[in-house]
């Protein structure tokens, strides 16, 4: 059984869902992916990992530097989502990596060649935003492309982290990359 609460954040209502004792997902509303393959959620507020969740949040957006390995994350994935998502959460506080750099990474790690496409569709499909930073990464160009939650949050993110976006291309609302 999997269980949701909500916590109402800066960039919006964000849904939270647990199996009880890890955080399995964090979504944004309107969120591509949103639920991933978790099914069913039932409401519940009470979880100890939500209130741990909700503290995490409270002091990310007070502009703290929690980092993902304070919670228990149970992110559900393939060995290769995994991977990606791993490498993400090394993904320093107001900095950026490119998803070519994140490929040449676990090209290392894996002892081949890897498509910055499929780490581009791992990080995508990231199930706990925020916390597993996927809005940490751009293209080779600087570009905010690829955010689930839409470019205008990944800004808003990044510009709270103190990111320099005056070195990243933000293109305008609706402008195709």
């Amino acid at each position: 059984m999997y269980y949701a609460t909500t916590y109402r954040a800066p960039v919006g209502e964000l849904t939270l869902a647990s199996d009880g004792e890890n955080l399995l997902g964090l979504w944004m509303e309107g969120q591509k992916y949103f639920g991933g393959a978790l099914g069913e959620l039932y409401p519940s507020g009470d979880l100890a990992i939500f209130a741990q969740t909700n503290a995490w949040l409270d002091r990310y957006f007070a502009g703290e530097r929690p980092t993902p390995h304070e919670l228990p994350l149970a992110p559900v994935g393939t060995p290769f989502r995994q991977a990606v998502w791993t490498l993400l959460c090394e993904v320093p506080y107001g900095q950026v990596r490119s998803y070519g750099g994140l490929a040449n990474q676990l090209a290392e790690q894996q002892g081949g060649p890897m498509s910055s496409q499929a780490v581009g569709g791992a990080v995508g499909h990231n199930p706990i935003s925020i916390i597993i930073p996927c809005h940490r990464v751009v293209g080779s160009n600087g570009s905010l492309t690829g955010y689930a939650g839409g470019i205008e949050k990944k800004r808003q993110l990044l510009a709270h982290e103190g990111a320099d976006l005056g070195r990243l291309f933000v293109p305008k609302q609706g402008t195709a990359l």
